[in-house]
């Protein structure tokens, strides 16, 4: 990587010249395991602001054909409670941290696996929301109101909410 490697936050500037391979090695990780919506972003600088950025990559996720779209929300981890620690990236572990999701009692940790599996086979993905922010109590809420809805609304409110997690990443990361 460049020199702009060396401290966070990095200036736009300096991230609209980066080449390919260190756009995507740098900003590869803002969407949940999926590289490929930085790779394709790239294409489109110089970006005039981190706004720009990043809606130029939401708008590579949500010109994707939906079956991509699917996988790509499937690459996100369910919330962590106990039994998926080790499925959970860096980002995701420390906004689940800050929820209170790394500390659940065992009782508290099943109850969130429960809801989260219905959720999964009604919907056929992982619960996502935009935890930063919120506690267990909140999310428990909005899992349980969220579990019943249609799942083509329920798909878009899925994608609203990666976007609100992504920006959130992405302000911590550049700057403009």
């Amino acid at each position: 990587m460049t020199d702009i490697a060396s401290a966070a936050p990095y200036r736009l500037a300096a991230v609209n010249e980066l080449d390919a391979a260190e756009f995507a090695e740098l900003l590869g990780g803002v969407f949940e395991n999926s590289p490929w919506v930085a790779e394709d972003a790239f294409a489109s600088r110089p970006f005039a602001s981190v706004d720009e950025l990043h809606g130029r990559m939401l708008s590579v996720v949500l010109a994707a054909p939906r079956e991509r779209q699917v996988a790509f929300l499937n690459a996100h981890p369910e919330l962590a409670g106990r039994a998926h620690r080790s499925e959970v990236t860096r980002n995701s572990d420390e906004e689940q941290a800050g929820a209170g999701l790394n500390s659940l009692s065992t009782t508290d940790s099943a109850h969130l696996a429960e809801l989260t599996g219905a959720y999964r086979a009604r919907h056929g993905y992982p619960f996502i929301l935009a935890v930063r922010g919120l506690t267990t109590a909140d999310i428990l809420e909005q899992l349980a109101d969220r579990a019943g809805r249609e799942t083509a609304a329920e798909f878009e409110t899925a994608l609203g909410e990666i976007a609100k997690i992504t920006r959130m990443r992405l302000a911590r990361l550049v700057v403009d």
